[in-house]
């Protein structure tokens, strides 16, 4: 608003009217500033408490990954916290993104991994309406393009696979010519390789109950009914057997095993609840690696003895008394140090014990030396295992020895001394070969997803449908631990299964000598 020079004005009534509405517009102004000072102090305060949160919610996200939580429940809870943590960052963001006043420095934009190039591209133009100038009406000139990538998927994406097989006839010899008609899985089912694997991926690898695929089918418009979908299950674990079969003497060829036990649930229909039954796993130690699940109705070191028969290497395995037959006929028990860690690591976050805070460090100490030697070949590793950690070993074999009359005897750092003690001999054998492991860590990874399997599967409905799914799960696994996409692998094999020979099994085994069925389609 223009203001008149003062010496123009004549009128008393208009020089008070105009300083009043100056009046006016100063105290619009500064109620302006003094606003605008609320806003930037109230997101000023509440961008530090966002970032307050976000610190905090890290800290329990980390210490969330005590080895106490129960791997299923880990997960569970990691899920939560993370997706807080991005609804936080995310109000952060907008927060940090608002106008910046005078004064205060930009945020940096954050930066993000490309996206896969192999992924296909569908691309949007969104050019303006006209090609003209609205001012003077000249054709527009490109000069640059600003690209947005972004991630998208759509659902279940169903499709009729219609193999013709036409038939041709000569009218002089009255004869017939035709391709014959592949053999197939099921093959009076209605059901391609590619959705059997998809249903069995998603049960036994993504953990997705029948049921529940039964729900997804639908809303694509597929009617599936999940005993359909058992009963395909049922026949492609029995089409598979002889390839698990194939990979157990695979495994019974190595030198050096994992094992390790888990509980699942079986239905008892007698007893009208469920008893407790157990999947036994085994790996394999050298860089090939093959993991393979036996259902077993009890705990005993009979099945660990029935499935691994006339084999003779070591053995890696923890202090459950089940494998000790095992080793009264030429087996050697080697010892996990994870376990003996983890003895005292319960100590340690129970009670904060400066004692086995130590034995900590030292069990450290021994990792450290041995990863030093990982890439050597087997002879050059066992020499620089009793080079480098046979003086550790000792040091800590004689602070234990030391520490062990100096504690309670009903404490838990006693327990833990104890364990290690009772089972040197075992965690020390590593020095003798370079090909022993340090722990049994591999097998566990291996067997952890079965903890939230079996929450989704509930319980197996017969001994026959536990060692099915073991099956089933062996060869999943042992795709997944080489690389191999599970999808991409079992819909291959589907295909060529009943084509393949006894005596070219060995070809379909998920191992990397199938290096054509890696992440992708199958070739």
């Amino acid at each position: 608003m223009s203001v008149p020079a003062l010496d123009a004005i004549t009128d008393l009534e208009t020089l008070r009217a105009l300083v009043r509405e100056q009046i006016e517009v100063i105290a619009q102004r500064d109620a302006a500033i003094a606003q605008r000072d609320r806003l930037i102090a109230h997101r000023e305060a509440k961008i530090a408490a966002l970032t307050q949160e976000i610190a905090r919610l890290r800290r329990v996200q980390y210490a969330a990954r005590s080895e106490r939580l129960d791997p299923a429940q880990r997960t569970l809870f990691e899920e939560a916290i993370a997706a807080d943590i991005a609804a936080v960052e995310d109000e952060l963001a907008a927060l940090q993104d608002a106008p910046v006043p005078a004064g205060h420095a930009p945020r940096r934009p954050a930066r993000r991994r490309p996206l896969p190039p192999e992924l296909p591209r569908i691309e949007t133009v969104h050019a303006p309406e006209r090609c003209a100038c609205a001012a003077c009406g000249q054709a527009l000139v490109q000069i640059g393009e600003h690209v947005s990538e972004k991630l998208d998927c759509e659902p279940l994406k169903f499709f009729v696979r219609r193999d013709v097989y036409p038939q041709y006839a000569c009218r002089r010899c009255e004869t017939i010519v035709a391709e014959p008609v592949a053999p197939s899985v099921l093959d009076r089912g209605i059901a391609a390789p590619g959705l059997l694997a998809q249903v069995v991926v998603q049960k036994y690898t993504d953990h997705l109950p029948l049921y529940r695929q039964e729900a997804m089918f639908a809303r694509s418009g597929i009617a599936l009914g999940r005993t359909t979908l058992a009963e395909w299950c049922g026949v492609v674990g029995l089409r598979l057997e002889p390839l698990v079969e194939a990979l157990r003497q695979r495994l019974r060829q190595a030198p050096v095993l994992h094992a390790d036990e888990t509980p699942v649930a079986q239905l008892d229909p007698g007893a009208g609840k469920t008893k407790r039954a157990y999947l036994f796993a085994y790996r394999t130690a050298d860089d090939i690696p093959i993991v393979v699940f036996d259902y077993c109705p009890s705990r005993a070191g009979k099945h660990a003895q029935a499935f691994l028969g006339d084999w003779q290497g070591a053995l890696m395995v923890d202090d459950y008394a089940g494998y000790k037959a095992l080793f009264a006929h030429g087996i050697t028990e080697l010892g996990c140090w994870a376990h003996a860690r983890r003895k005292f690591f319960d100590v340690h976050a129970a009670s904060g014990s400066p004692l086995a805070a130590e034995a900590l460090r030292r069990i450290a100490a021994i990792y450290h030396a041995d990863a030093g030697g990982r890439g050597l070949a087997t002879p050059a590793r066992g020499a620089y295992r009793r080079r480098h950690l046979a003086p550790l070993l000792d040091e800590f074999r004689r602070w234990l020895e030391d520490l062990h009359p100096k504690v309670l005897g009903n404490s838990g750092l006693h327990k833990a001394i104890a364990y290690t003690r009772h089972r040197w001999p075992a965690l020390t054998r590593l020095l003798g070969d370079g090909r022993y492991p340090i722990d049994n860590n591999p097998v566990e990874n291996a067997i952890r997803p079965v903890a939230l399997g079996r929450k989704n599967w509930l319980f197996a409905g017969s001994e026959t449908a536990g060692k099915r799914a073991a099956a089933i799960m062996s060869l999943l696994a042992t795709a997944k631990a080489n690389g191999l996409d599970p999808h991409a692998w079992l819909t291959d094999v589907l295909t060529r299964l009943p084509t393949t020979l006894d005596r070219d099994l060995d070809t379909l085994l998920p191992l990397p000598q199938r290096n054509d069925v890696r992440q992708g389609a199958v070739g």
